[in-house]
């Protein structure tokens, strides 16, 4: 018999994962081979309309979640309108588990616009990006290189946590890129910093991996027109992995020179 505490362990761990809610009141056996279902009759033969026919062909939920977010992101005009379009928005599964929406923070007036993975556990509870100690970090490196969140404005490819903090699916990944192209839109910030792997190759279409891309300036295409983009290094990689920092010191610093340039 497991002890107390393993067991309060593993309830927890599954709480995290999402797993927070029972599906049947009793136990199903799932490897008793189930009886096969009678075979339904077959309903009378009706001659096709061609009408009929057309309406089968249906989209499928992917598809149909990337038209539903196109079409609520186009009609935005401002960044409210964009957070009610994504409390609408019913095409990512992720809404079921996640506890808030993790729309931005910072100043929608600056020019700088930093855009991480997705919400951790902390800011799923506190309904803001980079709350818990990824966050502390960011907001030190900010500091030392003269900014703060009144500089700065901050958002996620993903509004919504993932259960665990799993790696998002592609399809989760394309329903809230149309919100987050529109997201930038409105801002439309000077520089656009990258923060991770995932943020990068997303915006960019980029295979190579965030340590050689980091530090480099490119074009995020946006329109007619294109906004200077930096990879860096996420501030959970550097907790990881601190003998990285210097390199992140670099990146702030040419981020720091090229606002100079652009004023």
């Amino acid at each position: 018999m497991p002890e107390p505490a393993s067991l309060a362990e593993l309830l927890r761990f599954q709480i995290e994962a999402g797993a927070d809610t029972a599906i049947e009141e009793a136990p199903v056996d799932r490897y008793r081979k189930a009886a096969p279902a009678p075979s339904p009759e077959p309903p009378p033969a009706v001659a096709a309309r061609p009408a009929a026919r057309a309406a089968t062909v249906a989209l499928t939920p992917s598809s149909a979640a990337e038209a539903s977010a196109r079409e609520l992101a186009a009609g935005c005009r401002n960044l409210a309108e964009l957070r009610a379009a994504l409390e609408r928005f019913e095409g990512c599964a992720l809404k079921e588990t996640a506890t808030k929406l993790v729309f931005a923070d910072g100043n929608p007036e600056a020019r700088i616009m930093l855009v991480g993975e997705a919400p951790g556990r902390d800011e799923d509870r506190q309904g803001l990006p980079f709350f818990g100690e990824s966050g502390q970090l960011l907001d030190r490196m900010l500091a030392a290189n003269g900014l703060d969140r009144t500089r700065v404005y901050v958002t996620n490819i993903l509004p919504w946590r993932p259960p665990g903090n799993r790696s998002p699916s592609p399809e989760e990944t394309t329903a809230c890129l149309t919100f987050l192209r529109r997201h930038i839109e409105l801002v439309a910030p000077a520089i656009l910093v990258l923060l991770g792997g995932v943020s990068t190759a997303t915006l960019l279409a980029r295979s190579e991996g965030i340590t050689r891309l980091r530090g480099r300036w490119f074009d995020f295409p946006l329109g007619e027109s294109s906004i200077p983009a930096i990879p860096l290094f996420h501030p959970a990689y550097l907790l990881r992995q601190p003998a990285q920092k210097r390199e992140a010191w670099r990146d702030l610093l040419e981020i720091k020179h090229k606002m100079e340039r652009l004023t």
